[in-house]
């Protein structure tokens, strides 16, 4: 293997082993598969370019090109041909980028995101064999694997790991390793050692020992010195609650505003099963798995308020306004698999009175809203736990003769902004016009927003701020967060304490008393209080989860408000009517029906590889393509090997560039042939009849050959007539590679462009290679023509013998 395509195999290589570090970014890691596949095609175009007579700089626009080709196949082979794979493959890069803003990581593995890491990696790829192999430069392709390595482990945060770094610098020392064998063996023979032995070696393995010692210790340091932030190597910050990213009581960055995640899921719905729980009771399909809930209003979201949290004890305090907990309990056994998001709050069912939770120390309760918050993301992975809850079970009459809440409750959880508009306090007034208590006028609102004048709608912008409320109530389309967040603001526009609930609708039932939950299930409900029996949830989202059992009941009036938006709501367009599906009956989880944007369930569906029929198509044209250019190929790859000993052996004029040198017959017959094909590329024909110095004073003559050229030619006829007419042996002269090319230099400064393109493209020369092919094709054919004779004959041979031995039959 030449030293060139030992540094293409180990800049791929080192791209590859980069390219690792981005494998916690994504659930699913089949697209790692196809990165390889990129960054081998990528390196292949690029070696074989580089034996081909373009400039260097041409060498990446065709890897480039050669990217974008595999792309389109990848994905955007089922958008039509030309522009529209284009539109196609612009629209999945938009998505991945909006996946990128919507999902928290590990994100699913979407195909706007495998768009993106294919994409990165092969553009990666590009550059470091663009650096390190054709421009030679192999410590500057550091930058570009040192690129890769920090996005990728500077997004994966806490799930980064020293492995990655290793396994990129691994790569890269072996590309410098490479690099430097390349640059010794170019000096030709090198002195190593005292003891005056010269060799060709590789790099010193002092070199290589001092790499590897620097690759240890940077990751043992990295582990062992203490870390005061994030790095290269390591976890993440941590975000408080106020987003501002210094963490809170130990708590996981990233898990104080669970909104965001929330939305991006409820968006882009998948059917990925993410826990099972098993719950034996008659309320199973009325228990939802609440995970927490946000109980301050700022005007642009809801959020969680507590800035403290304490450990969390295996039996939690009584709930808040709960007036008798000596109720029945729920016992629920929950197993979460390894979808669920490393950040995610615990599920439970609401009110919990104690949790068996194994490593208790990696848990914090906020025993305000009883929200229990991991201390690092990998807390929940493959947990198992059990929960015992108390199993309320009011009703309505009971809930309308509820005492009014306490002071300090409803200073807490009625505090709205100053700036919220007015349209959310006079549809409040006006929808619960006719009810006498807080349950009645709660029940309205409910009964308001189920109604059919509301639809469920995943496209609308998500938002649970002032804005995003009054558009909602003027258009009446959105999904359950807005939903929840609306009557949340409205219930405390009317002096009820309310807050918003964040979690799971009721699993799907696989008998046996075991349900499970998956991605469609996440879900926003606002809670409310009720002296007596503290904070109880509300179902106002039309067509999804399940009313609860002390709201089923005989709907109270409800005026239909005249009050519309007032200036204080942005005026923005109505969203699009959803399209209603007939399959919209019973029981819904979220995405079951109704508009749906683009949903992640198709991440991890299918392969990458386009289908069988684009394939053959796509191999069809690169095989025409590849037939166009193999002249091409063939003249260049003829061209090296006629050149390539041309140099000879170096006679008494030293190794000067001119000094004579010693040349057998052969390297100076296949010179010669070679400066008739590059006469032959460019215009001038063979002309057998000729001479040689007859043909070298015809090219020089027809060609307008400067002096030097024209010297070159008539040395190399000196040349060729003295290997023709004077005895076999070996000869001194000029060398005859270094004449052939300044031959062909002057050619080509005399031709023209169309011709010097003819000439690299389709030269004229490269009919011997039809030529060749005729004479063996004529020889096989005679061969085999020769053999099935012989078997003819062989077989036939015998038979004739056979009928002429027949004895004659009596003539008359």
């Amino acid at each position: 293997m030449t030293t060139r395509a030992k540094l293409t195999v180990y800049s791929a290589l080192a791209t590859a082993l980069a390219s690792l570090c981005l494998l916690p970014l994504v659930s699913e890691h089949g697209w790692l598969t196809y990165s390889f596949v990129v960054i081998a095609v990528i390196s292949a175009v690029g070696a074989g370019l580089r034996r081909s007579p373009l400039f260097g700089w041409s060498i990446p626009i065709a890897q480039l090109l050669v990217l974008l080709l595999m792309m389109l196949i990848g994905f955007a082979s089922s958008g039509g041909l030309g522009l529209d794979m284009m539109r196609t493959l612009t629209r999945v890069f938009a998505d991945g980028v909006s996946d990128i803003q919507s999902y928290a990581m590990p994100a699913p593995a979407t195909p706007g995101l495998r768009l993106i890491l294919l994409s990165a990696v092969g553009l990666i790829a590009v550059i470091v064999d663009t650096v390190a192999v054709t421009y030679r430069r192999a410590a500057l392709a550091g930058l570009p694997l040192l690129a890769l390595f920090s996005v990728g482990n500077g997004l994966a945060a806490e799930r980064g790991s020293w492995i990655w770094f290793a396994f990129a610098a691994a790569g890269y020392l072996l590309l410098l390793f490479a690099e430097g064998q390349d640059r010794a063996t170019r000096w030709g023979r090198i002195f190593r050692g005292a003891a005056g032995t010269v060799s060709t070696g590789t790099v010193r393995p002092a070199g290589q020992m001092v790499g590897v010692l620097a690759l240890a210790s940077a990751v043992v340091l990295s582990v062992l010195v203490p870390q005061s932030g994030s790095g290269l190597i390591g976890g993440g910050s941590h975000e408080s609650a106020d987003g501002s990213g210094t963490g809170v009581g130990g708590i996981s960055s990233g898990n104080l505003d669970p909104m965001v995640s929330l939305e991006s899921a409820i968006v882009k719905p998948t059917d990925d099963e993410l826990f099972t729980y098993t719950m034996d009771s008659t309320q199973a399909d009325q228990t939802y798995l609440r995970t927490g809930s946000l109980d301050q209003f700022d005007g642009a979201r809801w959020k969680l308020s507590s800035t403290t949290f304490s450990g969390l004890p295996a039996t939690l305090p009584n709930p808040e306004g709960l007036r008798d907990a000596a109720v029945p309990r729920l016992e629920t056994d929950v197993r979460i698999g390894d979808r669920l998001g490393g950040a995610s709050w615990l599920p439970m069912p609401y009110p919990a009175a104690s949790v068996s939770v194994p490593n208790r120390g990696e848990w914090k309760l906020d025993q305000l809203t009883r929200t229990v918050v991991p201390t690092s993301d990998k807390a929940i992975r493959g947990l198992s736990y059990h929960v015992s809850s108390l199993d309320l079970r009011p009703t309505a009459n009971e809930l309308r003769g509820a005492a009014l809440a306490p002071q300090d409750i409803r200073d807490r959880y009625t505090a709205v902004p100053s700036e919220m508009p007015a349209v959310v306090a006079e549809q409040a007034k006006a929808i619960t016009a006719g009810a006498q208590n807080d349950f009645d006028r709660a029940t309205a609102l409910v009964n308001y927003f189920t109604g059919p004048q509301f639809k469920y709608d995943t496209s609308i912008t998500p938002g649970t701020g002032n804005d995003a409320i009054a558009v909602f109530l003027r258009d009446r389309r959105g999904f359950c967060v807005h939903y929840a967040s609306a009557m949340a603001a409205m219930a405390r526009t009317l002096n009820i304490p309310a807050r918003v609930a964040v979690g799971f609708t009721p699993g799907d039932t696989k008998g046996s008393n075991v349900y499970t939950v998956t991605g469609r299930m996440y879900h926003a409900w606002p809670e409310l209080y009720f002296s007596g029996y503290g904070w109880l949830r509300f179902e106002p989202t039309p067509n999804r989860g399940t009313p609860a059992k002390y709201t089923e009941t005989t709907p109270t009036p409800t005026a239909t408000p005249t009050a519309q938006p007032t200036s204080a709501a942005p005026s923005v367009s109505a969203a699009p009517a959803p399209s209603k599906s007939s399959a919209c009956t019973g029981k819904q989880q979220l995405g079951d029906c109704g508009p749906q944007s683009k949903t992640a369930n198709n991440a991890s569906d299918g392969s990458w590889l386009p289908s069988w029929q684009l394939l053959t198509i796509v191999g069809a044209g690169v095989l025409v393509v590849l037939l166009l250019l193999a002249p091409m190929f063939w003249r260049t790859a003829l061209r090296r090997r006629r050149l390539g000993g041309g140099g000879g052996k170096r006679g008494p004029g030293g190794p000067g560039g001119g000094g004579p040198v010693e040349l057998t017959d052969a390297q100076v017959l296949a010179a010669w042939e070679e400066l008739i094909d590059s006469a032959w590329d460019l215009g001038l024909a063979p002309d057998e009849s000729r001479t040689p110095r007859s043909t070298a004073q015809r090219i020089s003559v027809g060609s307008k050959l400067d002096a030097e050229a024209s010297a070159a030619t008539g040395r190399l006829a000196l040349a060729t007539e003295r290997v023709m007419y004077a005895p076999s042996g070996r000869l001194t002269t000029a060398p005859v590679a270094a004449d052939v090319r300044t031959v062909r230099q002057g050619l080509l400064a005399q031709a023209d462009r169309r011709r010097r393109l003819r000439a690299l493209l389709m030269p004229p020369s490269s009919v011997q290679l039809w030529w060749r092919f005729s004479d063996a094709l004529g020889v096989a054919r005679a061969a085999v023509g020769e053999r099935v004779g012989r078997a003819s004959a062989a077989v036939m041979t015998p038979l004739r013998r056979m009928f002429a031995r027949r004895p004659k039959g009596p003539q008359g």
